[in-house]
């Protein structure tokens, strides 16, 4: 039998219970190990160097990250785009390639530039507020000679008219 709720207060919770359940079920995937290779991506430019990321917004898409992934091509990485700035830190839990992030200010500028070792817990922090991470192989910003201060340019990063 079906049973009518005419109170805003329970649709309202009915409503919470089952966006609870479908985040407990993506956050599941991460406990079984899968990767995420199939979120939104976007174009990034460094230069005259092009990547190819992945776009992490929702909170378990931000949790897990590049977590169990095995391999990744070397122009792709992953961004992380936050809510608002903020001291943003990030650990290599599960994550089983050396990865290089780049601690990115709303205009593009990169902040802060960390080497992460794989499967460790050691917190790697932004050092200022960031709204933006961009995980990429580690080496690749070193090889291109990108370092801290160095401006990323892409839609995330232009202002808005």
């Amino acid at each position: 039998m079906f049973k009518r709720f005419k109170s805003p207060a329970v649709i309202a919770a009915l409503m919470a219970s089952i966006a609870f359940s479908s985040l407990a079920a993506r956050s599941a995937l991460a406990q079984d190990g899968q990767p995420q290779l199939n979120l939104p991506r976007v174009q990034l430019s460094a230069g005259m160097y092009r990547i190819d990321a992945q776009i992490a917004q929702t909170p378990v898409e931000l949790e897990i990250g590049l977590m169990y992934r095995e391999k990744m091509p070397r122009h792709e990485g992953m961004l992380f785009v936050f809510d608002y700035p903020a001291v943003q830190c990030f650990w290599m839990k599960n994550t089983l390639l050396p990865l290089t992030a780049a601690f990115i200010a709303d205009d593009g500028r990169i902040v802060t530039l960390a080497d992460m070792r794989p499967l460790t817990t050691e917190s790697h922090c932004s050092g200022a507020p960031v709204r933006y991470v961009l995980e990429m192989n580690q080496g690749w910003f070193a090889s291109k000679g990108i370092q801290a201060g160095f401006r990323l340019s892409g839609p995330p990063f232009q202002a808005d008219p």
